[in-house]
């Protein structure tokens, strides 16, 4: 397959062994944030969205689950995005992996299926080439980089929270993306959460976010994947996303969420500014540039989506 479809081989895990060695967690938030894409004001906004929660009593845990790099295509802004997302919990996404760990012939390594243009596969590749080269200029982020996990497995509020970025087989896997779940996956969510024993997997990597919930085994599991935090996800709507779950309702209104074994799981807006962070933006990567052609109109205008296109039930 070409660059930017393939998927390298070590991008691959069995999911029989995602959460054989959970880490319980003492906080009663979780902020699972994948697809920042560089951004530093959704990332203020991030903090600012957790400071209020404290204020309310409530501690947050701030998990990044890869792709927070992407658009950052500056010395400074790539150094200061990684420290600051790298004092939090982390897991990679393959933008980050590509980084610090290149791989022949992956391009991105988005692992693109054919349905996706060829236009847009090779914008992605041009931008992973110009990030590369940035991240050359600094050692000790990539070394960072290297040593951090594909996934992780956390104990909250007694339940197993599988945390990825693409799928429970893939770094860069499709299979939690919105398009599987409107063709209907639920035989391949069954064999994933009686494979890892999660009760909810929480993803990003595709970008269109998702809010799924069903029995599996005669358990009831979710799936959350919160498209993008650093940019918009629903129609007409600049907003990011990101996913809380937590042992109380949260205090900003979220897009939408369930309540399920005592977790109140929610799809935050993150409402960061766009004044400030386009011009940065159309700094660094001017109209005609790839990241331009791909992404600027979602970051002004969102997508086609809806909140209810957001919400698959099922009873596998």
């Amino acid at each position: 397959m070409s660059e930017g479809r393939s998927c390298p081989l070590a991008y691959r895990y069995p999911s029989t062994s995602l959460c054989q060695e959970p880490r319980t967690v003492s906080e009663d938030v979780l902020y699972i944030i994948g697809g920042l894409y560089g951004n530093p004001w959704a990332l203020d906004e991030i903090e600012q969205m957790a400071l209020a929660e404290e204020r309310q009593g409530h501690r947050v845990r701030l998990v990044f689950n890869g792709d927070f790099n992407w658009f950052n295509a500056s010395d400074s802004l790539f150094r200061t995005i990684n420290n600051r997302v790298l004092d939090h919990t982390v897991s990679l996404g393959n933008v980050d992996y590509e980084l610090a760990n290149p791989s022949a012939g992956a391009g991105c390594g988005c692992a693109y299926p054919e349905s996706v243009d060829q236009g847009v596969v090779e914008r992605s590749n041009r931008i992973m080439e110009r990030l590369q080269g940035i991240a050359e200029e600094h050692p000790d982020i990539q070394k960072r980089l290297s040593l951090l996990p594909r996934y992780r497995c956390l104990i909250f509020g007694g339940l197993k929270i599988l945390v990825v970025h693409g799928d429970p087989e893939s770094l860069a896997g499709w299979g939690l993306a919105h398009e599987a779940f409107t063709a209907g996956n639920d035989h391949k969510l069954s064999e994933w959460f009686l494979a890892s024993d999660a009760d909810l997997i929480a993803s990003t990597h595709t970008c269109l976010p998702v809010l799924w919930s069903g029995l599996v085994g005669e358990r009831g599991r979710m799936v959350v994947n919160n498209g993008s935090a650093g940019m918009g996800n629903l129609y007409s709507d600049p907003r990011g996303l990101i996913t809380r779950i937590g042992l109380s309702s949260p205090v900003i209104e979220p897009v939408t969420g369930v309540e399920r074994h005592g977790l109140h799981v929610s799809l935050l807006p993150v409402p960061y500014s766009l004044e400030a962070w386009l011009p940065e933006f159309d700094r660094l990567w001017p109209a005609g540039s790839p990241a331009a052609v791909s992404y600027r109109n979602r970051m002004i205008n969102g997508t086609s989506l809806r909140v209810n296109d957001l919400i698959f039930n099922s009873l596998i």
